[in-house]
């Protein structure tokens, strides 16, 4: 492996910096400090299109032949990759067309423009995209260029390795690697496995995007059914074919992390650069985080790749929001108090000294009222899990949803009261296409069959967009309510038993 890839890098090596940048190398203090550690992070994010996308591009477009050049290439991404593409074809007089999702922000649309770039939107995912990519290389003879599975590709991502292994001051321990389709990680693992095998490479995926996770658990490659888009940057349904021959390999391990975990991380980033990473970009620092408490590990010389900065402005409040959250420094709780003068006074007294990040309180009968608290931690989980034996001791019961997704995302924006008369009430949590009509589609669909009851939406910058509805379906219709929520293509899950939903609003 490493003698048929040595020959390739070391081409990629003298090629590559046509377009791209040798990126620095940072030192961390922050985060070294807090994690007793040496942490530094490789900056892709200087790159001109703010990504590493754009080395491997340009690896595999400069060695097309004249024929294939003037034929022009085609390639299918909602980002980074659209964005690498189109500058490379500007560099190499190459015409691009890009196929891009109809759900793709117009920041990026508009960015891919910019570089000179045909567009051409079609469907609402990546493999619809992909679909009508390949289409067209079959019907106008254009060569497709891969986001990450193919070997010039690969080699294209390993000239970081490269930069890293002559920037670092002595030699990393560990590397951390952000993980999509595995492009990068295999281009890094190849090269630092062939100069220095005691390095070890670890892989980071975003829990709800976890293809090579999976397959490398399996044996061979899986395709996901359902992926989360929060990183969408690194969401795939399935790893790259030589990614996955290469990692199994060379790659000591594949991390998960949680979306709250990642902009912790975009949190990090941010105070110790200044600059800041799309969720994606943030993957490895996550990663990186979570061994460090795993292993207990100290004085380790330890790197993670940030891998770009193409986020869309709209996101950071979300971001911020759940930063909170993956660093342990809030608590969201719910808790019934007695409906009557004082309670609420003797649970102020009793959560101590703290601030308070967020309170809701709703009057709910004239016997209890539910209060949905968010509580600011110093101390992170250990301070939380003392905080709610406490208050247990106290006669509360304490239920905690720090980690709950439709607490996070909707309820704590809805605390307001139960809808007694809302009869057979459903909740459902859908991600609907972030496009004009999404809507209107699903209301069209379900035309007058069943009542909508509850409804609540928040825009967070991102290619879907996440709803909270209840929909008032009779115990006889359950069945044919299935089947119209199965034909929709939309994802969705229940949430009816929600702990949240159950205490504040059915």
């Amino acid at each position: 492996m490493f003698d048929e890839y040595k020959q390739l890098i070391s081409e990629a090596s003298e090629r590559v910096y046509d377009v791209a940048r040798k990126t620095s190398l940072d030192f961390a203090p922050q985060l070294s400090r807090n994690l007793n550690n040496d942490v530094r992070l490789k900056r892709e994010d200087q790159q001109p299109v703010f990504s590493y996308k754009l080395r491997g591009a340009y690896n595999m477009m400069a060695t097309l032949s004249e024929q294939e050049k003037k034929l022009g290439v085609v390639t299918a991404s909602a980002g980074n990759h659209a964005q690498g593409v189109a500058l490379a074809a500007g560099k190499l007089g190459i015409l691009a067309v890009i196929v891009m999702p109809k759900t793709t922000p117009e920041i990026k649309v508009s960015s891919v423009r910019n570089l000179g770039a045909e567009v051409v939107l079609h469907g609402n995912t990546y493999d619809e995209a992909k679909e009508r990519a390949d289409s067209l290389c079959q019907s106008q003879a254009k060569t497709f260029i891969p986001p990450y599975d193919h070997p010039l590709v690969i080699a294209g991502q390993a000239t970081i390795a490269v930069e890293l292994m002559q920037q670092h001051p002595s030699r990393p321990d560990i590397i951390f690697v952000p993980v999509g389709g595995g492009g990068l990680i295999a281009g890094i693992a190849t090269y630092i496995k062939s100069v220095d095998p005691a390095i070890k490479i670890v892989g980071v995926e975003h829990n709800e995007a976890a293809s090579m996770h999976h397959a490398i658990a399996a044996g061979e490659r899986v395709i996901l059914e359902h992926i989360g888009i929060f990183a969408d940057g690194a969401a795939v349904k399935q790893a790259g074919q030589e990614p996955f021959r290469i990692c199994r390999e060379l790659v000591e391990e594949i991390m998960l992390v949680n979306s709250d975990e990642i902009c912790a991380a975009v949190k990090d980033i941010f105070e110790d650069t200044r600059a800041i990473p799309e969720p994606a970009g943030a993957l490895a620092l996550a990663g990186l985080k979570n061994y460090v408490a795993r292993e207990g590990i100290q004085g380790q010389n330890l790197l993670a790749i940030f891998s770009g900065a193409n986020v869309n402005f709209d996101r950071l409040r979300h971001i911020a929001e759940l930063a909170a959250l993956g660093e342990q420094r809030e608590a969201l709780i719910c808790t019934t108090i007695p409906e009557r003068p004082g309670s609420f006074r003797a649970l102020c007294h009793d959560l101590g000294p703290r601030l308070i990040t967020e309170f809701n309180y709703r009057y709910a009968d004239n016997k209890d009222a539910h209060v949905f608290a968010g509580i600011q931690l110093r101390k992170g989980i250990a301070e939380k899990e003392a905080l709610i034996q406490h208050l247990q001791d106290k006669g509360y019961g304490i239920i905690d949803l720090s980690n709950d997704e439709v607490a996070k995302m909707h309820i704590r924006y809805m605390v307001g009261g139960h809808a007694s008369q809302a009869e057979h009430e459903l909740l459902y949590r859908f991600e609907f296409p972030e496009r004009s009509g999404a809507l209107l589609y699903f209301l069209t669909n379900m035309g007058d069959r069943w009542n909508i009851s509850l409804f609540h939406y928040r825009n967070h910058g991102a290619a879907y967009g996440r709803v909270l509805m209840g929909i008032q379906v009779p115990p006889g219709q359950r069945t044919e309510f299935q089947v119209f929520l199965d034909n929709l293509g939309i994802e969705y899950s229940e949430e009816t038993g929600n702990a949240a939903y159950q205490a504040f609003l059915s």
